[in-house]
């Protein structure tokens, strides 16, 4: 292999465990905030001294109700603090919390539950019991349920239901009975000892449990704090599944270690209000956040009167000229200075405070690449917005952006700890401490992505640049391949740019072995729909609203404005859009179309249209198709509709203007 470099720093001292951190914070931080939710429109918080006594009490009531060591806790729900308590009660008695997905279906569920062989479950409110109940047929080893929300429970057979509420009551009851059991289970803890196992998104396949110890979580969130400084003053939003793996560390690890304090908001619905309120100092979002702040941010522009839409966009044009020189401490004329922060007054502070964004000091997003146009207008209003790169498996970090090195066609530099390598065909391996304990029940998988020297197949091709040392992401290494004339096939670059508009929900690339690409479009429904209403458009469905002719048109627009960036760049010029149909439904994760962190099963797409790629690449001007798909209820059904077929405007590629010129 080629291209090898690596950070390091120290160790993480005497902690061996998360319930080690926790008893160190209730003495350090003993009144400080540590957890606050959001209930019926009022905030209410906890110190860490009173997590530690809610987490005992609920440790102990697990001892009451038998469970024993090695015995899997499911916890399913919203991001609540019972619901990180519960997680951190199970490490303290032995057990291994494992988050599932919140809105997954019950035949989902079913399948993690039976696959870790769950004795227990910790659920949020009705909807997860019954979804519980529904397939507990299928759970040998299921023993109790335990619910947080009592709503719509009284008249359950309560022989396996217990409320939390009562469990932590049982346990105060049994103090003397068990806390010297609770003692001796933590300690113990070692570093080796499991703390969480969390399930991959499943983009390939069925999902694989990935088990993590105390020394992955701690050595990464220590490692990762102090690269950005954090201390036990950030305040961060937990919205995010509790399931995956970067909100496991960035509200539990990283909370854990620095001390700082997690707000969970009191629903999906009221989280832009929560968020607003709070005011995080450290913000972790997905793309797809920031891709929607974005569409409804131009929304509102579209509704404002014609002098602050002019001045919204005059100041926005000069921010991304020199908001990012400035943010990263680069030179900037006095005047230039001057005019940013009066844009700073009239329009990028209100913006910041209007978003919730006003107080971030370190911001990051991943799980997919963001594209650089959104990631520059962020960073433009002076966000300290940054990219990093991981895996579950890597317990999240592979590589941060150092503040003043941040870019947009880079995911920054190996974390502290990491190696990262470049094998012959461009895929990238890592090895660290946060690298994974391994796939369970799946030695074969386990062995084919970690070696014996304990280097990590990402599955993700990128390259190391010289100058710089930042790693560069090309796309999966599974989704590069070749046009028909041998250049670079690499959907992810394009459809990135093609959501960059606010129009444009999803889109998927296709064109590998081909001659041309074509795509997939999903529209905006709320940008669309807006856009609609301003200009007085009836629709009666998305399907209606996806043909509508003038969607079309502005649709095609956007795909020629990408194809013209795209001609630009040497290596993808043959990657533009030469057809495109809008697709009459959204991709949906229960539809099986993208995983539970949204992201698209491409193989599965293409199979399940592969109608439609056929009607855009053998120049049908429109294509009747059929699709199955699954109601909100769990009820099938299908939908049918006849899609138009467009033909985008494509430009001479890199190669062929520099040939001209």
């Amino acid at each position: 292999m080629s291209q090898t470099t690596a950070q390091t720093s120290s160790g993480a001292g005497q902690i061996l465990s998360v319930p080690a951190l926790l008893e160190r914070n209730a003495l350090r931080f003993a009144t400080r905030p540590a957890y606050r939710e959001k209930e019926f429109g009022i905030w209410q918080s906890w110190t860490w001294a009173e997590t530690a006594e809610e987490i005992e009490a609920l440790a102990l009531g697990f001892l009451n109700l038998g469970i024993a060591e090695g015995d899997f806790i499911a916890i399913i729900g919203r991001n609540r603090p019972t619901l990180y308590w519960s997680m951190v009660a199970a490490q303290c008695v032995g057990a291994v919390p494992v988050p599932i997905y919140q809105d997954s279906g019950a035949e989902e569920m079913a399948y993690v539950l039976e696959h870790c062989g769950a004795a227990y479950v910790v659920a949020g409110d009705q909807e997860q019991v019954d979804k519980v109940i529904e397939v507990k047929d299928q759970l040998p080893n299921l023993k109790h349920v335990i619910y947080v929300d009592p709503r719509g429970l009284r008249k359950y057979d309560h022989h396996q239901l217990h409320q939390y509420s009562h469990v932590q009551e049982q346990g105060r009851a049994a103090r003397d009975e068990f806390s010297g059991d609770l003692a001796a289970r933590k300690a113990k803890l070692t570093y080796d000892s499991t703390c969480v196992m969390l399930y991959t998104s499943g983009t390939t396949g069925r999902p694989k449990g990935v088990v993590l110890s105390n020394r992955n979580v701690i050595e990464t969130a220590k490692n990762a704090a102090e690269f950005d400084t954090l201390s036990e003053r950030e305040e961060i939003l937990s919205y995010l599944p509790m399931a995956w793996v970067g909100d496991f560390i960035f509200s539990l690890g990283q909370a854990y270690w620095c001390g700082f304090c997690v707000n969970c908001p009191e629903s999906e619905d009221t989280m832009m209000t929560d968020l607003r309120e709070i005011g995080p100092t450290y913000f972790f979002a997905p793309p797809r956040v920031f891709e929607g702040q974005l569409t409804n941010v131009m929304i509102r522009m579209e509704d404002a009167s014609p002098f602050k839409r002019r001045m919204f966009h005059y100041f926005l044009n000069y921010a991304r000229k020199v908001g990012g020189l400035i943010l990263d401490g680069k030179p900037v004329a006095f005047m230039d200075r001057l005019k940013y922060a009066l844009g700073n007054i009239l329009v990028y502070g209100p913006l910041k405070d209007t978003l919730g964004y006003g107080r971030i000091r370190v911001g990051y997003t991943a799980g997919e690449a963001i594209g650089p146009e959104i990631f520059d207008f962020y960073r433009s209003l002076g966000i300290n917005l940054k990219q990093l790169y991981g895996q579950t498996e890597a317990t999240v970090f592979i590589t941060l952006q150092p503040d003043g090195e941040v870019r947009a066609d880079t995911v920054g530099v190996p974390a502290p700890d990491v190696e990262i390598k470049i094998d012959a065909t461009g895929e990238i391996f890592y090895r660290s401490p946060g690298t994974f304990v391994e796939y369970y029940k799946n030695a074969d998988s386990t062995a084919s992505t970690k070696d014996a020297e304990g280097w990590v197949a990402t599955g993700d091709a990128g390259f190391i640049e010289e100058s710089s040392g930042h790693l560069r992401i090309i796309d999966r290494a599974k989704d590069v391949g070749k046009m028909a004339d041998g250049a670079m096939f690499a959907p992810k670059y394009v459809e990135n740019k093609l959501k960059f508009y606010p129009d444009i929900l999803e889109a998927v690339l296709f064109g590998n072995g081909r001659d041309h690409c074509v795509a997939f479009i999903n529209i905006d429904l709320t940008a669309v729909g807006n856009w609609a209403e301003r200009n007085n458009i009836a629709y009666a469905s998305y399907q209606e609203l996806a043909q509508h002719p003038r969607v079309l048109e502005t649709i095609k627009a956007h795909v020629e404005a990408v194809n013209v960036s795209v001609a630009q760049d040497e290596m993808l010029s043959g990657c533009q859009v030469h057809r495109f149909v809008v697709l009459h439904k959204e991709l949906d994760a229960d539809d099986g179309e993208m995983t539970r962190t949204r992201k698209v099963r491409r193989r599965i797409v293409e199979e399940k249209f592969a109608d439609i790629i056929a009607a855009l690449y053998d120049g049908s001007e429109q294509i009747a198709t059929r699709t199955e798909v699954t109601y909100e209820d769990g009820r099938k059904g299908a939908i049918s509709a006849v899609l138009t077929c467009v033909d985008a405007k494509v430009q001479s590629s890199f190669t062929q203007m520099v040939a001209a010129e």
